[in-house]
Order: structure tokens, then C-alpha cells, then sequence
């Protein structure tokens, strides 16, 4: 039988149902391996830090599990480390939020074949078949939220201008959605479209490369805080004042202040919270800790920051 989607409200019923009972833990001990990129950007950043903290409440919540995280600052690294830890670490389950989408496809299908089960955080494998689970933001939902309010801000016209992520699924369910919105608004013109790889640095060459190549943008859709940083950082050195809009996502602490504070190119930013690690690694601890089969997908929706909402977004303590 096909197992339910799971929405955040779902979630939330659930988490409450948890606080009412106590919980009924399986004489099965769990041992829990977490493969995550490492702290390269402040997404990652974020994510690193949420996976240590969820791996220490979890450790003293569930009798018996044990929590290892790895850390991977490739593809290549992170495949050799899965099979690591099941070869040495002999765990049986897996919660992955891979480097990059193909070349871990391989190897973590090759991991389920052995057994453990897996839980793909964020960005989804090629073959969904190598996974047993699913966690992620709403990532078309984000592209939309993200062309939607693009769209708006410029009166539905104008030149535009987009930075990709790394080649990955949710990188093209993100540009897909947003091409869908733009393809509403005729007198938008999507101008080029490149990989930022949600890096500062990268965006920074990429859109001086935008800058030099195209005389009037009215628009940039970077699609991550981090590459927003670095597209701002051209935009200023190039003395260029025809750019009205940098967008960016994920909701980092910076950009959200911009937004709060009113700054004159960042207007709205969109949820994409690197706490959802920790949400998958709850999810799945517990469920093979009860012995309990997991929702095949649990979906965070992406939502809209502007000045009106911003502050209930807004963690200054936290490193993302």
C-alpha cells in the first residue's frame, strides 16, 4: 500500500499526539548514520549545526540509539564515508542530505540493498527507488513563491536575470516552478539562467559576468541568501543602479534583517530552513526506534518573508 504524504500540520498533530503518551521503544537497538555536505556556506552551516544538536537530544531521548554525523566537502568523499559507515560503523540506518544528486545515487542505493534504511534529506536522488524516505522543503513551492512575488514586484516586466544552485533535483524542481511563473508574464524576459552553486564567491563571478554581458536588468532571482550576497557584492562594484530586485531563499538571518530593515533591493526572502535535518532525523530515529514504518514523504512548505512578517523568522542566535 502506498504510504501517505505527510504536510508540516501533519507534523504538528503528530509531534502533540508524542507529548501526550509516552513512548513505546522497540527492544531493537538503533545505530544512525547522518551524511551531510560540510559547513562550505551558511545553509550547510546551518545544517551541520542542526544535525550535531538533534543528534545529542535524540541520543538522550531514544534508549540505546546511537548517533554518528559525517561530514563530506564532496560527492566523491561522501560516497566513500556512506559506505564507511556501514562497513566500520555497521549502522542500520542512514539519513542523508547528499552533496550532490547523481553521483550519490549509486552509492546510497547500493547501502539499501545492504539493508539499512534510508532517509534522503533536501536533495532527492535520481532514482528514488535507492531511498525508503524523503524529507525536504517544498521546492517547487519555492520557485513559485520566488516568481510570484518577482513577477509582482516588477509589474509583470522587464529584464531578469537567474542564478541556479548546484545540479541537483531540487535545484531544477526550484527553476522549473519559476519558469512556470514566468511564462505567465510574456513581457518578463529571463535573460540567462547559471549555475551559482550556492556559493557567494561563484555568484559573485557569475553575475559579473550577467553585469558585463547584459546593459539593463531590472531583476535578479538568486535563489539562495548566500549567492545573493555575492550578486549584491557585483551589483555594488559595478556601480549599476537599473537593478530594482535582488531575491534571494532560505531565509538566513542576514537577509531577513534586510528585509526587516527595508533595504532597498532585498524586499522579501523565501523559507527554506536548514533545520529540516534535524526534523528528518527525528522522523526516523523514532519511527525505527517504535519500530514503526515512516511516510514515504514529508513535505515543509515554503513560505513568503516580507517587512509585515519577517520578525517571527528572524533567530539572531542562530548561525544561519
Amino acid at each position: 500500500m502506498h504510504r501517505r504524504l505527510f504536510t508540516s500540520a501533519a507534523l504538528a498533530l503528530t509531534a502533540v499526539a508524542s507529548l501526550t503518551a509516552p513512548p513505546a521503544w522497540a527492544q531493537k537497538k538503533v545505530v544512525m548514520g547522518v551524511s551531510i555536505p560540510a559547513a562550505t556556506h551558511g545553509w550547510t552551516g546551518g545544517v551541520v549545526y542542526w544535525a550535531k544538536r538533534a543528534g545529542a537530544e535524540l541520543e538522550k531521548e531514544i534508549p540505546g540509539l546511537k548517533v554518528m554525523v559525517k561530514t563530506a566537502g564532496s560527492a566523491s568523499e561522501q560516497a566513500n564515508q556512506v559506505q564507511d559507515l556501514v562497513t566500520v560503523n555497521k549502522i542500520d540506518t542512514l539519513v542523508i542530505l547528499p552533496f550532490e544528486s547523481a553521483p550519490l545515487t549509486q552509492p546510497v542505493a547500493q547501502v539499501k540493498n545492504k539493508g539499512v534504511f534510508v532517509t534522503v534529506v533536501d536533495r532527492g536522488l535520481t532514482d528514488p527507488t535507492a531511498q525508503d524516505a524523503y524529507v525536504a522543503g517544498d521546492n517547487p513551492g519555492f520557485g513559485k513563491v520566488a516568481g510570484e512575488y518577482l513577477a509582482k514586484a516588477i509589474g509583470g516586466k522587464g529584464n531578469v536575470v537567474v542564478l541556479r544552485g548546484i545540479p541537483t533535483v531540487i535545484d531544477n524542481e526550484r527553476v522549473d516552478a519559476f519558469n512556470a511563473v514566468m511564462k505567465e508574464h510574456p513581457d518578463i524576459k529571463v535573460l540567462d539562467a547559471k549555475h551559482g552553486n550556492w556559493n557567494r564567491d561563484d555568484a559573485f563571478k557569475v553575475m559579473q559576468d550577467y553585469l558585463t554581458r547584459f546593459k539593463q536588468i531590472d531583476a535578479v532571482w538568486a535563489s539562495d541568501d548566500d549567492m545573493a550576497v555575492g550578486v549584491q557584492k557585483a551589483i555594488a562594484q559595478a556601480r549599476r543602479s537599473d537593478v530594482k530586485l535582488v531575491l534571494g531563499g532560505a531565509g538566513s538571518k542576514e537577509y531577513i534583517k534586510k528585509v526587516m530593515d527595508g533595504d532597498k533591493l532585498v524586499t522579501a526572502d523565501v523559507t527554506y530552513s536548514p533545520s529540516m535535518i534535524a526534523d528528518a532525523m527525528r522522523l526516523t530515529a523514532r519511527a525505527r526506534a517504535k519500530g514503526e514504518p515512516l511516510p514515504e514523504k514529508t513535505i515543509i512548505p515554503s513560505v513568503l518573508i516580507t517587512k509585515d512578517n519577517a520578525k517571527q523568522y528572524y533567530f539572531p542566535d542562530s548561525p544561519f
